[in-house]
């Protein structure tokens, strides 16, 4: 996998300070796209044992809130095939002391339950969400953008909490 860009200051892609990282490599290809190079699954740099290492120190300060994990599509099943154990290992470290989200251009229902099936839906996509806390899910749609919505680009995206949506709770 490679990443396009790594913000070890971010307030705009979830709550509280945060780091962030953009993946590369996406098939969606939203029409109003603002990030349309990284599409490209070469864009950018390999994600190494040394970037990993970075992005746990910059999450390592109390102030910081989180990760959060954008594109690109961090749901494509080769990002998939890496983001699950760099999770696996930042929960072992920092535990929930730091909250984990992802933009996806997927929905939810093409992921998780009974609908999760077809390309997105893979042998690492149910760990990989049981790791994050919020999801933020659907296509950018470019007729739908409003700028006066908190960490989303367009109207039909949501913000799902996982962690509550998995205890039962709506």
């Amino acid at each position: 996998m490679n990443y396009a860009a790594i913000r070890g200051c971010d307030i705009a892609n979830g709550e509280g300070v945060r780091v962030s990282l953009f993946v590369s490599g996406c098939t969606h290809h939203c029409k109003g796209c603002f990030n349309p190079e990284q599409w490209d699954f070469a864009y950018g740099d390999p994600f190494t044992e040394e970037t990993e290492a970075e992005i746990a120190r910059l999450l390592a300060p109390s102030h910081i809130a989180g990760l959060s994990i954008l594109g690109g599509e961090p749901m494509e099943p080769e990002n998939q095939r890496v983001l699950v154990p760099f999770l696996r290992r930042l929960r072992d470290r920092f535990g929930e002391s730091k909250n984990v989200w992802v933009y996806t251009g997927c929905v939810i229902e093409d992921l998780q339950g009974s609908g999760a099936t077809g390309r997105w839906h893979t042998g690492d996509t149910d760990e990989f969400l049981s790791l994050v806390d919020v999801l933020v899910d659907g296509p950018f749609v470019e007729e739908l953008k409003d700028i006066s919505l908190r960490f989303r680009g367009s109207s039909n995206q949501r913000i799902i909490d996982l962690k509550r949506r998995s205890a039962g709770r709506k």
